[in-house]
């Protein structure tokens, strides 16, 4: 029987585990504070939150941990590799450092060998003077198949980046593709996106259930800088998302520009149906991580 992880804010908040840490006492500091699971957010000051979404199992026999993260805050927030994100024993694993506002489903996902399936993993947070974590494993509950929804035959769209990517499908697994650049001089991104169709009732084929459009979207994953997109007929943003009536989909052309040198990594993600982040049902979407070098 198909089992689905917990897909309610509510439920996220249980199952992240914040921690309470006291700091010691020092001139104008205060120590974490555990936000409330029904707190209401607010526009700045407070915490980011990872999120355990689902495990899956492959082929190979290792797993698949697919994580996010619940950011409170009205606006984007930064928090590099380090003491304050961290993973495991501290080392990199591919988490974001650029945490956009709102909940954010399935950002990066975490092979785990055969062999060491039953190893837990923290992902530590801290922002705003608040600290918070969650463990992730092969809990039963958090099973979801990431590539099929039982109930309705849905499967996740196919993204290729560049003109000769690799076809990919479902959870990201580390970088596709890597570009550079100059700091103010537009990189294009091509960006192809195609769905299948949706196995559903006859009364639905009638008319009843509209699919919404199929949708490509870039954002800012990493990096020191501000990242700007555009494209023909899109304003220009932080976030730039191309739509499709048709599941056929196509190719996106996208235009990046970056306001300061280094290393940046950008998400690209494809939508269908189940809208972001699946609707918290851990299925149909796909994911790509791409790396940019901008030199000054």
């Amino acid at each position: 029987m198909h089992q689905h992880p917990r897909t309610s804010l509510f439920a996220i908040a249980v199952a992240v585990v914040v921690a309470g840490w006291l700091l010691p006492a020092v001139a104008d500091a205060q120590p974490p504070r555990t936000p409330l699971a029904l707190e209401p957010a607010g526009s700045t000051g407070e915490a980011v939150w990872p999120a355990y979404e689902a495990w899956s199992r492959n082929a190979d026999e290792s797993l698949t941990l697919l994580v996010g993260y619940y950011n409170r805050n009205e606006v984007a927030v930064d928090i590099l590799i380090g003491p304050d994100n961290n993973i495991g024993r501290g080392e990199d694993m591919g988490q974001p450092t650029h945490f956009l506002p709102g909940r954010n489903w399935g950002v990066f996902s975490i092979t785990v060998p055969a062999d060491e399936a039953e190893r837990r993993l923290n992902w530590t947070l801290r922002i705003n003077n608040q600290l918070a974590e969650v463990q992730f494993w092969a809990n039963p509950p958090y099973f979801a198949d990431p590539f099929l929804n039982v109930a309705n035959g849905n499967v996740p769209p196919i993204l290729k980046v560049g003109p000769t990517g690799q076809e990919l499908q479902g959870p990201p697994h580390g970088v596709v593709a890597s570009y550079s650049t100059t700091v103010g001089e537009p990189l294009t991104l091509l960006l192809t996106v195609r769905d299948q169709p949706l196995v559903v009732e006859p009364e639905q084929r009638a008319g009843r259930r509209r699919r919404p459009p199929l949708g490509a979207t870039w954002k800012k994953y990493r990096g020191p800088g501000q990242v700007t997109f555009e494209a023909d007929g899109i304003d220009a943003g932080p976030v730039l998302t191309h739509r499709f009536d048709d599941l056929a989909g196509g190719e996106t052309m996208t235009s990046v520009t970056f306001d300061a040198p280094g290393q940046y990594r950008l998400m690209a993600t494809g939508n269908d149906i189940s809208g972001n982040g699946g609707g918290g049902d851990q299925c149909c979407w796909t994911t790509a991580h791409v790396d940019v070098t901008v030199n000054p």
